[in-house]
């Protein structure tokens, strides 16, 4: 949930630099779902399966948020 919480309160800010600081928020929250993941497969909450597919859908998400913030940061020096 800090993931999305994360880039709907940078959103909300006024700045284009803001913005890029909840972005690299909610990316460190996608790592940290990681280590969440790991731990459930560790003690067996969640399938091998499972914990690939998840994983490999949050680690493709951390990257589009990365992206996303250089995008912003880019756009606000060009502004500036």
């Amino acid at each position: 949930m800090s993931i999305p919480t994360n880039i709907v309160e940078g959103s909300g800010q006024e700045s284009r630099r803001e913005l890029a600081r909840f972005l690299g928020y909610a990316a460190n929250s996608a790592t940290e779902l990681e280590y969440h993941l790991q731990i459930a497969r560790d003690v067996e909450a969640i399938s091998l399966t499972d914990y690939a597919s998840l994983t490999a859908r949050t680690v493709e998400v951390r990257k589009m948020l990365r992206g996303f913030t250089k995008r912003v940061r880019e756009d606000t020096k060009r502004r500036e």
